[in-house]
This record gives C-alpha cells, structure tokens and sequence, in this order.
C-alpha cells in the first residue's frame, strides 16, 4: 500500500524499493516500497512473524535482499557492510558487554573508529549526563536495573552522532512504568537530536505514542502507512481494523448511496457518511468499522439511525476505563468503552438487554473487506 501521509521532503533519507527476502522457500518480507524521511521517528508494527524485524535487519545490513533495493542517502547499500552503513541499532536484548563498565561500553563504537582516548571519553561522558547515568560511568553493567541499562545502549548508539537510529523492540523487557518513563527519553530525544528513527515494536501504545508515521506489516507486506490517528480512526484494510484499537466490525452489502451510504448486514441497516475518496455502488460488499471508544451504550431504545439492542455479556476492568461486551443479534461480540462511572449508573445485569448507537460520521467503511 502507497504512503497516505504527504511530507514536505521530496528526498527520502531511506527507500526501500520494492524489497523481497526469502529465507529458503519462506517469503519474510514481500515486494515492500516505503520511503523514511530525514528527522522521523517512523515505527514499524505488527504481528509476529510479519517481517519488521527482517525489514530492520536489512536496513542494517545483517540481512541482504533477495530483491529489490534498499537506498541511504540516495546511494545503493544492498552490499554495503554494516560497518560502512552507519545504522547502529539498540536490541532487544540491550547487547551490552559484561566485561566492560558503564563508560567502557559507551567508548566501544569510538574506539573501533579509531577516535582518541581523551575525546572518546569526554564524548561518552557527555552522553551518560545527557541521559541521567553520568553518575554511574564507573559501575559494571551488572549493577544497573533495566531501565539504566536501556540508557546505556542508547549512549553507546548516539555517541557517534548517526543519522539514522534503529530500535528493534528494545523496551520490550521492562516494567509497565519504566516503558512509560523511556517513551519519554526517547521521544524528547529524538526531537532534540533530529535523528531519524526507525523503531520496530508489537506494541501499539509505544508505537502511538512516538511516532510520527507507523507501518502496519502482516505477512511480510505493508498494510497501512500514516499518523497514528489515521491508522486508528482511518483502518485501510480489514486487517489493521482487527490489529489496531479496539474495533467493531460488522460487514455486509450496499443497500443505498443516496446521501448517507446504507449497508445491510446481519445484525441490521446502519448508515455511514460517504467516503470522499471512493464510489460506492448498489450491491459493494464492505465492512463497518465502529471504534468502541466511540460507541454510545444505554438501557433503553432511542430510536437513533444506527442503533442495535444486544445482550449485556461482561466487563473487562482496567483503571477507569471500562471495556464493555455485548452480544448482537446475530450473535456476534460488540465493545463499548465507558468509563467506570458511566457503567456504575446504568446497573447492569449479565444477560440483560442494552442498546448501543453511534453517530453516522463515526463509522468508517472498508474499501478491502479481504
């Protein structure tokens, strides 16, 4: 799927130019163009197995294409080493040297580049302050807790100023606060830097909450690129509306195009205000797409345009945010996300009938339902 987010820059920093890599007679990643931009913090997302990780390797140079190319700065790197690329990366696994202390680990890239012992260590230790860890420049790896260890990839990846960074889910080990705190770190980062980032994760809330662009990945081919407001509110696909958010999706046929645009399904007739970027005909199987955060829940009918009784089934419980499942009347699950307080008031009893209703200008309809 072509890039729907327009950019001021005509030159891509990184393109990837309809790249394949097979391992055998596995396909891992499949035909993909996609263009990164100077300065970006672009996030690549999606299942495991989807192929972002091999995607972030061959950028790196620790996987070469099958096919295709992969340009930096305008120049073929498919054969360049990793060495020559200038694309440090910081793992998963941090791949930190136990043998060496805090400011050792941090030198190690200066060093290989053949930078002088009296620069290297002023220039590690001004990344340590810069990232809040100059106090432990002396101490052995082993000594530091996950998130400082964190910090420690990071200075040792930026010390020599790259102009493009690689992550491949590299807060994937940390405690639920510690993520939080270094979304933070590495956003203020970015920014202040200008580095481009490319940041491999299957976590939608990092992913959402850094990036300027996401890719949505699954089967080894790019589903969706654009904001993560786009791709939340605005699914491309059928696959991204069941990986992303917390979305209902009822699919059925067009019934009427005249103003709002009418689509039988089996749980009922809803309306969806049209679409500007594609003609809809009498007859188009297409999928409705209702967030659950969007999704109004009640006791009793209102007679609304999109309305559904259904049957009151459970609740999932997380802080105040309260995820709500009903039954449809064709038997299907459907989400609302209320607040706690909002479920508090309506009383409800498992079993019970309730009725949820949606604005018409808050649905979105799938062009590919495949």
């Amino acid at each position: 799927m072509e890039d729907s987010v327009a950019t001021n820059q005509t030159q891509p920093l990184v393109l990837f130019d309809h790249v394949t890599k097979r391992f055998g007679p596995t396909t891992a990643v499949d035909s993909i163009s996609l263009q990164i931009f100077e300065g970006e913090f672009l996030s690549i997302m999606g299942p495991s197995g989807c192929g972002k990780t091999t995607t972030l390797r061959m950028l790196a140079g620790l996987e070469e294409p099958s096919e295709g190319e992969i340009q930096l700065a305008g120049e073929r790197i498919n054969n360049v080493t990793v060495s020559e690329r200038d694309t440090p990366m910081v793992w998963q696994s941090l791949a930190l040297f136990p043998f060496l202390n805090v400011i050792k680990n941090v030198e190690f890239g200066l060093k290989m580049r053949g930078v002088s012992a009296t620069e290297r260590h002023q220039r590690a230790l001004d990344w340590l302050e810069r990232l809040e860890i100059v106090d432990f420049a002396d101490r052995e790896i082993s000594q530091l807790s996950g998130g400082q260890q964190q910090r420690v990839a990071l200075a040792r990846s930026l010390v020599t100023e790259p102009r493009i960074l690689l992550l491949d889910e590299p807060l994937s080990a940390l405690d639920a606060n510690l993520v939080v705190r270094m979304q933070g770190v590495l956003t203020k980062l970015q920014k202040e830097l200008g580095i481009t980032f490319v940041y491999v994760t299957h976590r939608q809330s990092e992913a959402f909450a850094m990036s300027d662009r996401v890719v949505i990945m699954n089967q080894g081919r790019i589903e969706q690129i654009d904001s993560a407001k786009g791709i939340y509110r605005n699914p491309a696909t059928r696959f991204v509306a069941e990986f992303v958010g917390s979305n209902n999706i009822l699919t059925g046929a067009v019934t009427s195009v005249d103003g709002l645009i009418e689509i039988d399904t089996p749980a009922g007739r809803f309306k969806c205000a049209s679409s500007t970027d594609h003609e809809w005909s009498i007859g188009d199987t297409t999928s409705l797409v209702i967030s659950a955060d969007l999704v109004r829940l009640s006791t009793s009918t209102a007679n609304d345009t999109n309305e559904m009784e259904c049957r009151f089934i459970s609740e999932e419980f997380v802080g105040s945010i309260v995820t709500v499942l009903a039954e449809t009347p064709d038997g299907a699950d459907f989400r609302i996300q209320l607040q706690q307080r909002e479920l508090s008031e309506l009383d409800l009893k498992v079993g019970a009938a309730v009725y949820v209703r949606w604005d018409s200008h808050d649905a979105h309809l799938l062009r590919n339902t495949a």
